[in-house]
């Protein structure tokens, strides 16, 4: 299969360094790593390995730029994210491709990526004015209490490779718009497309040390370790799996910084049996399952079919499943890209081994692709899932559908329940009542009823459980890069009137 080279129309947003104090940097070592297309194993280019000293660099470039930062005015800070998202649109084919190359997603869900990155800064460029305390009535009658919402200060920022644009935007949006600055740690998969999108926000005016990147490989690790541990660092916000999680969050706590966590998911998507139109959770089920090849922390991981549409629910998916067209996303009529890397392709393989030994049946796809590229895996549907397979409770990340069947409302509530993280769930039901009941009693941060899309700007995401706490986007998100001042006026007599 021939290889598209890609182009950018404009080529000095390809940008192979760090970014601290509003300069384009190498490593103080001079050292760097490689980023490859997991499409062809390819080299894309290169970017620095930071180390301590760097991230130092960028810390104290975020510290003094708080000063100027905290005292911005709502209103001027959004119009820098107006101008910031009208960038990002402008130079959506270019981020697109991006995407693309380094990330593996067909051009057309990059697209879509694109303007879903631009939404929170767009979301955010608006909510930035509209950051408001409150009048508390005091139980002294010489007293008066207000409140005043002030920013967190510097914020370390930790974005992973599957969303590379959207993840970055979610978390530094907000950020900007409390009046915080920010230190992006931006994924070693996936570091081009962060670096085009901050080279935007240099052009629509953002000042120098608001924002600053880091980037590493094989130090990520000591990267982390001393964002979550220096002083001068307010805020962690991490979004990734839930063990890397639990090791950022001890570090923190040696400093006690606010924390969000959005980390992994095993999300369950149920069909009942007075579902009215099963064409529709078939749609529903290949978005929230096969979007980005399964690498979203909010994938369908687990499908529950209630026993009289199971035969068909299966049918029919397996059928949409095998139109599907794998190959590498630049190439046209492409539906699936690649998965990242070779480790995310023995996981799926594994995975999917272990069921057809404990006894699924494989209806779609199955196998590798080694003859497209070094990482493509079929998208595949399994039948008769049981609870002792590894895909029931460990999330897959990856293009494979495991169908468990399930007799009664009870039953499948505690199947969805009994995993130990809580981030998304679907279900399908035509009864209204079954709705309520099935929405509060679901264990997840965030429920589809009667649809497989759950994310856009307005919503709040975050989960429960191991799945992490924070909310991003929505007007909660804003929340999360603030903090609450208390301010009692005393020696007010009160009123003779």
């Amino acid at each position: 299969m021939s290889y598209i080279i890609p182009q950018l129309k404009d080529s000095s947003l390809f940008i192979s360094r760090a970014y601290v104090n509003g300069e384009w940097i190498e490593a103080k070592s001079g050292e760097k790593f490689e980023v490859n297309d997991p499409a062809t194993g390819m080299l894309i280019g290169t970017c620095p390995e930071c180390s301590a000293v760097d991230v130092e660099k960028a810390i104290l470039a975020a510290a003094a730029a708080f000063s100027t930062s905290r005292k911005m005015l709502g209103r001027q800070r959004a119009r820098i994210l107006q101008r910031w998202y009208q960038l990002v649109m402008d130079n959506a084919d270019d981020l697109a491709t991006l995407i693309t190359w380094e990330n593996g997603k067909p051009l057309a869900e990059a697209r879509d990526e694109i303007t879903y990155a631009a939404s929170f800064l767009e979301w955010f460029s608006e909510e930035a004015p509209r950051i408001y305390g409150d009048t508390i009535p005091s139980v002294i009658p010489e007293h008066r209490i207000i409140t005043v919402k002030e920013p967190v200060g510097v914020c370390a920022l930790i974005t992973p490779w599957n969303f590379p644009a959207a993840m970055v935007t979610r978390k530094i949006a907000p950020a900007l718009a409390a009046g915080c600055t920010v230190i992006l740690k931006s994924p070693a998969e996936t570091p081009f497309t962060a670096n085009a999108l901050v080279e935007l926000a240099h052009r629509a005016g953002v000042p120098k040390g608001f924002i600053n990147i880091v980037t590493a490989m094989d130090n990520t690790a000591q990267v982390g370790k001393l964002l979550t541990t220096d002083s001068e660092v307010h805020k962690i916000s991490f979004t990734g799996s839930t063990n890397v999680g639990r090791i950022l969050m001890e570090q923190a706590a040696s400093t006690i910084k606010k924390v969000s966590w959005e980390l992994g998911g095993n999300a369950p998507f149920i069909v009942f049996d007075d579902v009215e139109n099963l064409d529709a959770a078939v749609d529903a089920a290949l978005i929230a399952k096969f979007r980005n090849s399964g690498q979203t922390c909010v994938c369908a991981n687990r499908i529950y079919i209630q026993s009289r549409h199971y035969e068909e629910f299966a049918k029919r998916l397996s059928e949409r499943v095998k139109k599907f067209k794998l190959g590498p996303g630049f190439l046209d009529g492409v539906t699936h890209g690649p998965l990242i890397h070779k480790r995310a392709l023995e996981k799926v393989d594994e995975q999917v081994r272990d069921a057809v030994f404990k006894g699924a049946t494989i209806i779609a796809g199955g196998k590798r692709c080694i003859e497209l590229g070094p990482t493509f895996y079929e998208p595949t549907v399994l039948t008769g899932m049981t609870q002792d397979m590894r895909l029931a409770s460990e999330e897959t990340f990856g293009p494979v559908a495991g169908l468990f069947s399930f007799e009664t409302e009870q039953d499948v509530v505690k199947l969805a329940n009994c995993a130990e993280v809580g981030l998304a769930g679907y279900f399908f039901s035509s009864s209204m009542a079954r709705v309520f009941r099935i929405a509060e009693a679901l264990n997840v941060g965030m429920i589809g009823v009667n649809t497989g899309r759950i994310s856009e700007a307005a919503s709040p995401f975050g989960g429960v459980k191991q799945s992490g706490f924070g909310r991003e986007g929505s007007k909660y998100g804003i929340e999360e890069y603030v903090t609450t001042k208390t301010i009692t006026f005393g020696g007010l007599n009160a009123s003779d009137f």
